[in-house]
């Protein structure tokens, strides 16, 4: 493996890292770059692209078609559908390159993930378009993506010197010499969702390598190129080969595999409640040959509601309007942070919910590299489960805004919808439907508001507006939530300033972006020598 000179060594201090700006879309010249780039990236799609195993090219017989969601006559990219053989390859690379990653200096591994950060600097407009592309986000959205996997890349590597500089301290005991410190598991297989398509899998990923691991990166299949590019990104930054290794394919053949081989020794998982109980399980079973318990981050899913207090303030009233529909329809509610409950209080219930629907008239739906505020959703199956969800809620509660389809001779499109007289049992109420719907609810006072949002098996994000200190106070101690927002949208975590993860079946908890999140992915170890004889 080779060893990076230490001339070519970043030095960076704690206090160096910081969160990647964003580009302003106000600015024509920021607009026509990325116009630039969606035009380069249409004369490249259809294109195949290899499994990536220990640095090696792999095809194979079956292959997964991308397509963009917005305009389903264009084919992202051709991709891979691995096959056993090809996930035991990759097992068999990860195991090799484990042996001499996980010895490599902290700072030799760390200057890699900094580099890599520099690479996708200037190739942030070709990720962006990318992205536009193959899932569906609008201008802002893939933006925010980006920069979240720069910060990632620079965040965890700093996480992780620091890790190194600064080891616990042990009591000291006469006649010894005792010291306290970390080492990688192994083999991690990263499983991510296609809504982050880079920031998830690379954040994961990261995390996994920057603390010694190595890592099987299997994509969600609606976004597999943004993982290849993620990928190519690493090696550009020079990552040897079998640290990371790229293996597209069905999650029921190569991902059930993987999950339950014994090789494996931690599997991290962004994406739905039931495949994250199904990783849970299986990776719980210790088979023949498995000298280890799997560790398992699961984090899943999110039926988030935002309480907007009595308020009386007008402007603060059109900030939480503003606030709660970006919360409720950015991405077209495919986020497992977005707010899919609304809960009013019954003094402001009227008023602002006719400022929320008039604003909502003025939302721009259509393609998304056009930057139309609402885009698709990512394919016709999310777009057949949606739709069953608007047809429940026609039935149970009273539709005010939305419920069809548009445009559906050129991709999967859902206007925004709005359901009224909502309780807190109702279908809409307690499933995570992933999509463009907004289940409002009344209430009469705050203590009633917090036991309805608290009443479903999902606990990840929250926010709640409120002139109100003491009822504040009530939600920060009562509100049961792993990302709890006073008085700002429940979405747009960012990394090292709010770390990410919720309670109950949202997942495992492990804060992503955060200050102990790199420890989920090492051991700890105790060396103790006997001194004094």
């Amino acid at each position: 493996m080779k060893t990076i000179p230490k001339k070519e060594l970043i030095n960076y201090s704690k206090s160096d890292y910081q969160t990647e700006p964003f580009l302003n879309f106000s600015d024509s010249t920021v607009v026509q770059k990325l116009r630039d780039a969606i035009d380069y990236v249409e004369k490249n799609l259809n294109k195949e692209y290899p499994l990536f195993i220990g640095g090696k090219e792999y095809y194979s017989e079956k292959k997964i078609r991308s397509i963009n969601p917005g305009d389903y006559s264009q084919i992202v990219g051709v991709f891979q559908d691995a096959n056993i053989e090809q996930a035991e390859l990759a097992v068999e690379a990860a195991k090799k390159a484990f042996r001499e990653w996980s010895k490599l200096d902290v700072y030799q591994r760390a200057n890699i993930f900094f580099r890599a950060a520099n690479i996708l600097r200037q190739r942030r407009y070709e990720a962006m378009a990318w992205m536009i592309l193959e899932v569906g986000k609008n201008y802002a959205e893939a933006d925010a993506d980006v920069a979240e996997t720069i910060d990632y890349l620079e965040y965890y590597a700093q996480q992780m010197v620091n890790l190194h500089e600064n080891p616990h301290k042990l009591l000291r005991f006469p006649g010894e010499k005792n010291y306290y410190h970390y080492l990688p598991l192994g083999v991690v297989v990263v499983i991510p969702p296609w809504n982050f398509p880079l920031a998830i899998p690379a954040g994961m990923s990261i995390a996994a390598m920057v603390t010694g691991n190595t890592v099987i990166l299997k994509p969600a299949n609606d976004s597999c190129f943004m993982s290849y590019f993620f990928y190519s990104v690493m090696k550009e930054a020079g990552l040897p080969d079998g640290v990371l290794n790229y293996l597209s394919g069905r999650g029921s053949v190569v991902g059930d595999y993987l999950v339950k081989h014994p090789d494996v020794r931690m599997i991290a998982f962004t994406g739905s409640k039931e495949v994250g109980l199904s990783i849970y399980k299986d990776a719980s079973v210790v088979r023949s040959g498995q000298k280890h318990l799997k560790r398992v981050i699961a984090e899943m899913g999110g039926k988030n509601a935002i309480i907007v207090d009595d308020l009386r303030n007008e402007e603060f009233i059109n900030y939480a309007v503003a606030s709660v529909l970006v919360s409720a329809f950015g991405y077209q509610g495919q986020k497992c942070s977005a707010c899919s409950r609304l809960l009013l209080h019954r003094n402001i219930y009227d008023k602002f919910m006719a400022l929320f629907l008039e604003r909502l008239k003025s939302v721009e739906i259509g393609l998304p590299k056009e930057n139309k505020f609402i885009g698709p959703v990512i394919n016709k199956s999310a777009q057949d489960k949606i739709m069953e969800y608007i047809e429940i809620g026609k039935k149970q509660n009273r539709l005010v805004y939305g419920g069809n389809k548009l445009f559906e001779d050129r991709g999967y499109y859902i206007e925004p919808t709005v359901f009224e007289n909502v309780n807190v049992n109702d279908t809409i109420a307690q499933d995570e439907i992933f999509g463009p719907v907004l289940a409002v609810m009344k209430f009469d006072d705050f203590d009633n508001a917090l036991d309805i949002a608290n009443s479903t098996d999902y606990g990840l994000t929250g926010a709640v507006f409120s002139e109100n200190r003491y009822n504040i106070e009530k939600a920060v101690n009562g509100f049961h939530c792993g990302n709890l927002y006073i008085n700002r949208k429940c979405t747009g975590a960012v990394v090292g300033v709010h770390p990410f993860g919720g309670f109950n079946m949202s997942g495992t908890d492990a804060k992503a972006g955060g200050p102990d999140y790199l420890l989920y992915f090492l051991q700890g170890r105790t060396v103790s020598e006997k001194i004094d004889f």
